[in-house]
C-alpha cells in the first residue's frame, strides 16, 4: 500500500485499523529484512551499458533507461529525442514512424523539434480500434510535436491482392509512399511473435499467428532467432516499408522493452531491420548475455 500505492501511512492505519507507529514498524522491519529494497540508479552505469549494447551489437546508437513502474514506455522518448536530434535532420528530411505499444508511449512523451521535416507512416493503417494500431494518427502527433508535415497513407496494412495496385495508383498514396525511399530516419517498435500475444491486441492473420519460426517482426517483417526474413503469405502484398528500404535508410530505431523481446531485438538487428536502440537496463543485459 505505502510503496505501490503510494498510500499515507495514517491512511493505511486507518485501512488496516492499527496504529500509525505500527505501521511506521512494519516499514522499517521491510527495509530491514530486504522485503522492500531502494535502490538508487547509477546514471553513468547506464550510458556505459547503452555504449556496451552498440559495441556488441553494431549498432550506430543505443540508449538504456531505468524504467519507472508506470509509464515505462514514455521513458524512452527521451533518448529517442536524443538519438534523432544527433542524426542532422532538417527541413525536408523524411521521418517514418511505426505503430505499437512502444511508439504511443514515445509520442505520449512527445518527440524533439524538427521543423520542417517530413513524417510518414512506415505501414499502411490495421482496422483495429485499439489506440496503438492507429499509424496514421502517430503521423499527425509526430509532425504536430516535431514542427513538421504529415503525409498519411489512407489504405490499410494489408490490401488484397486484387486492391493493392488500386491503392498504390491513388496519388495521395503514392506521393507518401514514394517517401518510403527516402527515410533518413525511422522510429519502429519491435514485437513478438504473434502467437504470444492476446486475440484482442493483435492485428495478425492466421497465417501471421502460423510463424512458429518468428522470434519477432518489425512493421510486419517477420525474423527468425539468425536474423533471416520468414516468409509468410502477405509478406508481397503489404502495404509497408520494405526490408530494402529500412536498410538503405541512414537511422531506424528500435524501441522494445522486456526480457522476453531479447531475442525478437536481436533478430531484427541481425536482419539489418533496426541501427539503433532503445530499451530498458533488464532488457539490455538479457541482449549482452545472450549476444
Amino acid at each position: 500500500m505505502h510503496y505501490e500505492s503510494e498510500m499515507s501511512q495514517v491512511d493505511i492505519a486507518k485501512r488496516l485499523g492499527v496504529s500509525t507507529a505500527t505501521i511506521s514498524r512494519m516499514l522499517q522491519r521491510a527495509r530491514r529484512e530486504g522485503i522492500v529494497r531502494i535502490e538508487i540508479p547509477n546514471l553513468v552505469a547506464v550510458d556505459e551499458l547503452g555504449d556496451a549494447l552498440a559495441r556488441a551489437l553494431g549498432l550506430k546508437a543505443a540508449a538504456v533507461v531505468e524504467t519507472p513502474t508506470a509509464g515505462a514506455l514514455a521513458a524512452l522518448a527521451g533518448p529517442v529525442g536524443d538519438i534523432l536530434g544527433r542524426a542532422g535532420l532538417g527541413p525536408g528530411s523524411v521521418l517514418a514512424i511505426g505503430w505499437g505499444r512502444a511508439i504511443l508511449g514515445i509520442l505520449d512523451a512527445g518527440l524533439p523539434q524538427i521543423p520542417g521535416v517530413l513524417v510518414v507512416p512506415a505501414t499502411g493503417g490495421m482496422q483495429k480500434h485499439l489506440p496503438h494500431f492507429q499509424v496514421n494518427e502517430f503521423v499527425r502527433l509526430a509532425a504536430e510535436q516535431a514542427g513538421g508535415t504529415p503525409h498519411f497513407v489512407h489504405a490499410p496494412y494489408l490490401p488484397s491482392a486484387a486492391t493493392r495496385d488500386a491503392f498504390l495508383a491513388d496519388p495521395a498514396i503514392a506521393e507518401s509512399v514514394a517517401l518510403w525511399d527516402r527515410i533518413d530516419a525511422a522510429v519502429v517498435g519491435i514485437g513478438l511473435p504473434h502467437a504470444k500475444n492476446s486475440p484482442e491486441a493483435s492485428a495478425a492473420t492466421p497465417d501471421e499467428q502460423a510463424l512458429v519460426l518468428a522470434v519477432g517482426d518489425v512493421i510486419r517483417h517477420y525474423v527468425d532467432a539468425e536474423g533471416r526474413l520468414v516468409d509468410w503469405d502477405g509478406e508481397g502484398r503489404m502495404i509497408a516499408a520494405s526490408p530494402e528500404q529500412l536498410r538503405r535508410a541512414p537511422l531506424v530505431i528500435g524501441a522494445a522493452i522486456g526480457v522476453d523481446k531479447a531475442d525478437a531485438i536481436l533478430g531484427a538487428v541481425r536482419a539489418g531491420l533496426v541501427s539503433a536502440l532503445v530499451t530498458d537496463v533488464r532488457t539490455a543485459d538479457a541482449l549482452l548475455a545472450r549476444e
